[in-house]
């Protein structure tokens, strides 16, 4: 099994990346479907969500209130810090858990963690390779401005937040240019998905777990 990881700050195009690779056979283990399920309704982490941020963060049905805690959590390092202690170890153990359910099912296949906080989360990159998802950050203002819905002063302040260029650009293996036009951009999926199959194919019990 070959394993890469998918990273790029919000609005660089890392879903359609994923959707692509998923297409081209690719095992794609979203790290933001994970935390979703790790503070669902009746779990032990959205009990501690609740017991540390009180339950005007839960909603009437006893869902996650993400607005509102995304209000709690927003510019507060320390609170980030402590919902990132309850989420993070749950999102790691329901990746685990899948990820041997790859391998079970497929020894060779070739995985895609799709993790879009990677370089704020960890320093251990344990992976064959890391991708970037990688655009300018007028674009992804544009974007998140026409697709979300947000105000451009909510662009920016969602972008400045997290790492910078930069910091994604020194990890990366692959850089995947998504401001081009999309065709473009498949096709550099494309071309870097042969070469990483192309790869596994001559080391066929390389086995990186990523977790």
């Amino acid at each position: 099994m070959v394993t890469i990881a998918l990273t790029g700050g919000i609005g660089s195009g890392k879903t359609t990346i994923a959707k692509r690779l998923e297409e081209l056979g690719g095992v794609i283990l979203d790290a933001d479907v994970f935390a979703r399920e790790a503070v669902a309704i009746g779990s032990p982490a959205l009990r501690q969500i609740a017991a540390r941020f009180g339950h005007g963060v839960i909603l009437d049905d006893g869902a996650l209130d993400r607005p509102a805690l995304g209000a709690l959590v927003f510019g507060d390092d320390e609170a980030r810090g402590a919902l990132n202690d309850i989420v993070h170890p749950e999102v790691r153990r329901l990746t685990g858990e899948r990820l041997e359910e790859v391998l079970r099912d497929d020894p060779a296949a070739l995985v895609v963690h799709v993790i879009p906080l990677l370089v704020e989360s960890t320093s251990n990159y344990d992976y064959e390779e890391i991708w970037v998802a990688d655009a300018p950050a007028a674009v992804r203002e544009e974007r998140l401005v026409e697709s979300r819905g947000m105000s451009l002063a909510e662009a920016r302040a969602r972008i400045a937040s997290q790492a910078s260029d930069e910091e994604r650009r020194r990890i990366a293996d692959v850089l995947i240019d998504t401001s081009a036009p999309l065709d473009q951009t498949l096709e550099q999926v494309d071309e870097e998905w042969r070469r990483l199959a192309a790869v596994a194919l001559r080391a066929p019990e390389t086995q990186t777990y990523g977790v």
